[in-house]
């Protein structure tokens, strides 16, 4: 039977606003790799937060047993760290050195991890680190060596529990496998938080958090959302047979009453004639009336249990907004030359080169992928073709309007509301204009007055989108670099629906490979 690291029982956390984002949770995690997911805000890190030990419960109890590693979304080296440092294992490597050099205290000798040195060397090839000097500096890593150097530190501590806060988010698409090949062969637990559909896809189970709750699906992520789409139609389906039974039942109810409202009505009119004796009068009266109260208590009963299965059926379905609408055409002609960059170069002042050489043509409505590992120059790309920089050598034409929508979204700026940075965007659009526009990407009433700087990543990004896509000269070139780093799967799923809608052109950096294939791709160019 495999062992269970983690139980939480009946557990509730309310945030300090008093939002309920876990009520009465019941679940338990053990030897098997478990996708977590679910919409940005439901409280998936609050969930991991309490696994931890960061959170109290308000109610019921978490127990972990065994040893638990943890890999941060936000891994930022201290000042001055070494990359021994970053794994955590400096220590246990200083008192390596120390017996190595015959200086070893009694301490040392009894602490002594002799097998660590092999565990980090094969924990690091598995990352494609082979070889990394564990002396070196770990600010001269980049993001992505950092979060494959930190995975294998975890890896080679070998804990119980592995937890993993979206691993592959600034990997390239290599490095994402390798990570994705690790937890293959990981025979200790691991909960991985994700919308990586290539990572979920290797998961034992997938756990979804939604205001429903916790629901627990076994195999990958294929299977996962097959059995997620059945269950929402079931669902949908009960719901609408409720609706039309309740429905029902209110008009067959108020038919019963209208029928004995006809009944008294014509008893008293014969009473009032006087035509028909007064036992009888009477006797019909009493039957009608002992009739009509089995008919009340009757249509009472009907109406309570439909009203009961409708509430039934109602909190088996989620009640979210969702993304979807039209999109302006953006008058974009067939063959027109969107970009050309000819023989283009580009080196930073004192740097070296990026680029070198790059010849790109984009015309009428092509949708380009760029790939390539990280460092290759894909940002730099972007940048040129947005006229963000200028190439060292060669030529960049930019033939219609463009917008880019770099992982910042840095063209909303921070220091306004929504609808301000709206219309600043836009400045023919009214306020009602920009309000509307802003409700058709789900920020409507007074979310469309929310500072820019309290936007999350996912927000920020449907926020760009709606400025650029629905505002006065729609683009007809969108520059998109890795638009799905912070997005939930149904922000994704959203997201790419809308882009379908798109019937401009399309420059995009993904290393998100069902993200690419969902809005169409046409092309590749690989730096």
């Amino acid at each position: 039977m495999s062992p269970t690291f983690v139980t939480l029982d009946g557990v509730s956390y309310a945030s300090p606003d008093g939002r309920r984002l876990l009520d009465n949770l019941t679940l338990a995690f053990g030897a098997e790799r478990t996708g977590l997911v679910g919409r940005n805000g439901v409280g998936k890190s609050t969930l991991v937060r309490l696994i931890l030990g960061e959170l109290p419960p308000a109610a019921g109890a978490v127990s972990v047993r065994g040893r638990v590693g943890v890999l941060r979304q936000a891994l930022a080296p201290e000042p001055g760290a070494s990359v021994a440092a970053l794994l955590g294992v400096e220590t246990a490597l200083d008192r390596l050195r120390r017996i190595a050099a015959g200086e070893g205290a009694e301490d040392d000798l009894a602490e002594a991890d002799w097998t660590l040195e092999a565990r980090l060397d094969a924990a690091l090839a598995d990352v494609g680190l082979a070889g990394l000097e564990l002396g070196r500096p770990a600010a001269t890593l980049s993001g992505g060596q950092v979060t494959r150097a930190a995975l294998a530190g975890l890896v080679a501590a070998e804990p119980d529990l592995l937890v993993l806060d979206e691993p592959t988010n600034n990997l390239d698409a290599d490095a994402r496998d390798l990570v994705a090949g690790l937890l293959e062969r990981w025979r200790g637990g691991a909960i991985v938080v994700s919308h990586d559909r290539a990572l979920l896809r290797r998961m034992d189970r997938i756990v979804e958090l939604s205001s429903l709750g916790a629901q627990v699906h076994g195999g990958g992520y294929d299977l996962y959302s097959e059995r997620r789409a059945a269950a929402e139609a079931a669902a949908a389906r009960q719901l609408a047979d409720a609706e039309r039974d309740a429905a029902r039942v209110a008009r067959d109810v108020q038919l019963a009453s209208e029928r004995k409202a006809r009944r008294d009505g014509a008893g008293k009119r014969a009473r009032a004639r006087g035509d028909q004796p007064k036992i009888l009068l009477d006797f019909r009266a009493g039957r009608a009336e002992a009739s009509g109260g089995r008919e009340r208590r009757l249509g009472e009963r009907l109406k309570s249990e439909a009203a009961e299965a409708l509430a039934d059926a109602g909190a088996r379905v989620e009640r979210i907004r969702t993304l979807a609408f039209d999109l302006p055409p953006s008058g974009l002609a067939a063959g027109r030359t969107v970009l050309a960059l000819e023989d283009v170069g580009f080196a930073h002042p004192g740097g070296p080169r990026l680029l070198n050489g790059l010849d790109l043509r984009i015309a009428g409505p092509e949708r380009v992928a760029v790939s390539g590992p990280n460092g290759s120059g894909k940002t730099t790309l972007l940048r040129l073709s947005a006229g963000d920089l200028e190439p060292t050598v060669g030529r960049v034409t930019r033939g219609v309007r463009a917008a880019f929508l770099d992982q910042r979204t840095a063209l909303l700026g921070d220091d306004a509301s929504l609808v301000a940075a709206f219309r600043r965007l836009n400045p023919a659009s009214g306020e009602q204009a920009a309000r509307a526009a802003l409700a058709r990407f789900l920020f409507r009433n007074v979310l469309a007055d929310k500072p820019v700087a309290a936007l999350s990543g996912g927000e920020r990004l449907r926020a760009a989108l709606a400025c650029v896509l629905l505002g006065d000269t729609p683009p007809q070139l969108l520059i998109l670099d890795e638009p799905t780093n912070h997005l939930d799967l149904d922000s994704i799923g959203a997201v790419e629906a809308a882009l379908r809608g798109y019937d401009g052109a399309l420059l995009v950096v993904s290393h998100d490979r069902d993200f690419l294939d969902a809005i169409g791709i046409d092309r590749e160019v690989r730096l």
